[in-house]
């Protein structure tokens, strides 16, 4: 296995600095992960108050996904060709712009239209803060570093229900986009905080790979988003484009290879058994860890007649799991070899996703909760270390292009699998004309869920042992030295 090169020490920041750093990059990855559901369950309020078709109000949460997935493959190269913090702050401004639109749009397509800006904006600062976090902390300390970002991205789903819930049940839904106006100018006012160096305007734009890849993802996204329909993969809109998509990557995948310049991601990174066994990983979770996101709320609501803010309360056990990962059980895991901690959080998610297998329309409350619980704390310890060495994986010079890389399976690959387990749901669905078939369904789905998750479990095994003590993370760095100047 080829060693990665190593991250300068004189790019890295005293410790201090990088829990500013971190604390200043967490302010816009939560606010710009929580918008991605607190509308989802807002679609079906929407179209009541515009007087619109579920179809064109689904363009809500359409236009956002399609927007943001298109501008994570450009941001590594953005990233280095004008300053990290540069594009960061910019795409947060953005993203500002396009919440206050939506909270005072006055028809649908307006909204749909701001919904596209606050893509532009949110689908950068994501990987940008994983690139910017990763060349300040370096991979001795990426695992600390981490935390700041992999703790909300666990909690957004959650909080977005529960929230989203709260603004429906209580105040105007333009709240759901008015809300992130503070949160983004705090982020605003703190960007002096992260590092910088100037950006390199002789870093030309990968124009090839760009045709390729942006058009490749948006279409690979639009036709997860409508294989989520009545019909499935088997839709029009669902297989034509995921094709189309294919095609386009796979073509960029081999432009990568063979390009003598800088391709706008590196394909071969994932040829580096650590950042490739995380993606697939990610990927396959999708189909298991992931599809619970969509799977637990459907079944309180669909089946077991919840309102949107009951259902989000009663998601809260998933986040307090996954809280008590970060909080309480990620210092004692990480005493442990990796592969056991990944594989012991997926198997509490199987564990955890069993008492919905058992379900029945009425009762067994209790046992779900304690089950949700379980999930958070596995879905923490299964995730947390996967993020972690896909990115202490990468180089100073490989971070922008790698988290570009990362975030477009996050982004897309993951809700791949989501769309397939909905599929399996739908089908179930399609044929029950009674609550006991429909609740057959769902136990079902859930046992699809259970079973495909062996798949994580045993690539888990397959992670590779990190040779690095814990404890050394912070010895690479004095935390009493001044901080320099870096990106």
């Amino acid at each position: 296995m080829t060693t990665p090169p190593q991250t300068p020490m004189d790019a890295l920041v005293p410790r201090r600095r990088l829990n500013l750093i971190s604390a200043v990059l967490v302010l816009g990855v939560f606010t710009t992960l929580l918008d991605t559901t607190i509308v989802n369950i807002a679609v079906d309020h929407l179209h009541t108050t515009f007087d619109a078709s579920v179809a064109r109000t689904q363009w809500v949460a359409t236009a956002y996904l399609l927007l943001y997935v298109a501008v994570i493959p450009v941001s590594g190269w953005a990233s280095e060709r004008f300053g990290a913090r540069t594009v960061w702050a910019f795409s947060v401004a953005v993203f500002l712009v396009g919440s206050a639109l939506c909270g005072l749009a006055s028809s649908l397509p307006t909204l749909i239209a701001f919904r596209a800006l606050q893509g532009i904006g949110g689908g950068m600062v994501i990987p940008l803060s994983f690139s910017i976090l990763t060349r300040a902390a370096g991979p001795e300390r990426i695992g600390k570093a981490m935390v700041a970002i992999a703790l909300p991205a666990q909690l957004a789903p959650v909080l977005g229900s529960v929230l989203g819930g709260l603004v429906l049940q209580y105040w105007s839904w333009r709240w759901m986009f008015l809300i992130n106006v503070p949160v983004c100018v705090a982020a605003l006012a703190l960007v002096r905080f992260l590092p910088t160096v100037p950006g390199r305007p002789g870093n030309r734009l990968d124009v090839p790979g760009f045709a390729l890849l942006t058009p490749g993802v948006i279409a690979l996204a639009y036709g997860v988003s409508g294989a989520t329909g009545s019909n499935g993969f088997a839709a029009v809109s669902a297989w034509l484009p995921l094709l189309i998509g294919a095609v386009l990557v796979a073509a960029f995948v081999r432009h990568s290879l063979a390009s003598r310049g800088k391709p706008l991601i590196d394909v071969r990174l994932f040829a580096r058994r650590g950042f490739g066994l995380s993606s697939v990983i990610t990927f396959m979770a999708g189909f298991s860890t992931y599809a619970l996101t969509l799977l637990l709320p459907l079944f309180y609501q669909q089946l077991r007649g919840e309102s949107v803010l009951a259902t989000g309360l009663l998601l809260i056990p998933q986040g307090a799991g996954t809280m008590i990962f970060f909080l309480l059980a990620r210092p004692v895991a990480a005493q442990f070899d990796g592969r056991f901690v990944v594989a012991g959080g997926v198997a509490l998610t199987m564990i955890g996703v069993l008492p919905f297998t058992f379900a029945d329309i009425h009762g067994g409350g209790a046992l779900m909760l304690g089950g949700q619980l379980l999930q958070g704390i596995g879905f923490g310890a299964a995730m947390f270390p996967v993020m972690t060495l896909a990115f202490g994986s990468l180089s100073h010079d490989e971070a922008p292009s790698g988290s570009a890389a990362f975030s477009v399976v996050q982004r897309v690959g993951a809700p791949f699998g989501v769309a397939v387990i909905a599929v399996i749901l739908q089908n179930h669905l399609n044929t029950a004309h009674t609550p006991d078939q429909a609740l057959s369904g769902f136990v079902n789905t859930f046992w699809w869920a259970f079973g495909l998750s062996v798949i994580p479990l045993a690539l888990a095994f397959l992670i590779p042992q990190r040779s690095e003590e814990v404890g050394e993370e912070d010895t690479a760095v004095d935390a009493d030295k001044p901080a320099p100047v870096t990106e």
